[in-house]
């Protein structure tokens, strides 16, 4: 499939459950003073998750263009280091304003990923957070249980009060099939997901696929996943927004927890062309030859060249 056959059937896919396919937003925010430019699919929809704003539809679908360049999500020293970070990418999603929840969210992604994309089972991983501590309003203190952190019955001390391990996630990951043994927790920096300092937040689950030994940086030939030699490469965040959080971490239960995910296009394309990094896909492949038919060189022969072509 080309990239632009990948986006598309993502697009065709969600529009034929219900979403409404939504123009991506211009790259610079218009009235968002806290971004300089759009970073994630779901900006465009800060205000709905906020229950400032309200759309006449309850499902979303986008393919937004987003800039990466500095602040929380800044991967601006690993582009050209690394195959698969960029400055620039699409992001796929799918959305829901108090709609469908975790359940759907799960389906909805390991149908698309395994039957319509048709990548193999056996080569994905996915995580579930996996518990911590944090601070939470009185209201929840006696529902908030203590969870489990990496499969150890243990907590991380972060605030006051455990959250508990993403139990539910876990179960619909198995309900469609996926191995125990392919079901990770993750901690809380990379699991469990907020908008910033205060608003919505809520744990998230990770599709991650394996490329195989010679996709590592490291020359690794029998690591196990989760290893970041580059192996391992996520693909698609499903965030699950059940909280709002208040000033010191306070968390209280939001009335309609939504669904913000978000799947990189150019990753997704590399998985399904059988490339091993974004630049050598159909997407950007291209602009890689024309850079280095422009400075008189080839792509592929010093690895200091490459990092500058990407």
């Amino acid at each position: 499939m080309t990239g632009s056959e990948i986006r598309r059937t993502f697009l065709e896919y969600f529009a034929a459950r219900g979403h409404r396919v939504v123009k991506s937003s211009p790259l610079v925010p218009a009235n968002d003073p806290t971004l300089l430019f759009t970073n994630a699919g779901m900006n465009q929809f800060k205000d709905v998750f906020l229950g400032l704003d309200h759309r006449d539809y309850a499902r979303a679908a986008s393919s937004q263009k987003c800039m990466r360049a500095g602040g929380k999500h800044n991967d601006l020293e690993n582009v050209g280091r690394t195959r698969r970070h960029l400055t620039f990418f699409e992001m796929l999603g799918n959305f829901s304003f108090g709609d469908y929840f975790k359940k759907e969210a799960i389906e909805y992604a390991w149908d698309l990923i395994t039957n319509v994309y048709g990548i193999p089972k056996q080569r994905l991983y996915v995580t579930v957070f996996g518990g911590g501590m944090t601070e939470v309003s009185e209201d929840q203190k006696e529902t908030l249980k203590t969870g489990i952190q990496l499969g150890e019955r243990r907590t991380v001390l972060i605030g006051k009060v455990p959250l508990e391990r993403d139990h539910e996630a876990a179960g619909y990951w198995s309900e469609v099939g996926v191995p125990a043994e392919r079901i990770l927790d993750g901690s809380m920096k990379d699991n469990f997901w907020a908008m910033g300092d205060t608003g919505p937040c809520g744990p998230c689950s990770e599709i991650h696929y394996d490329q195989g030994p010679e996709a590592s940086d490291l020359s690794h030939e029998d690591c196990v996943f989760p290893c970041e030699c580059g192996r391992y490469v996520e693909i698609w965040n499903l965030v699950f927004m059940q909280y709002n959080r208040g000033s010191g971490w306070s968390l209280t239960s939001l009335p309609k927890p939504c669904v913000d995910t978000g799947m990189g296009l150019e990753r997704m394309t590399a998985v399904l062309q059988g490339k091993l990094g974004v630049f050598e896909t159909d997407l950007l492949w291209p602009l890689i030859e024309e850079a280095a038919e422009m400075v008189g060189t080839d792509y592929g022969v010093k690895p200091e060249t490459d990092v500058s072509l990407r």
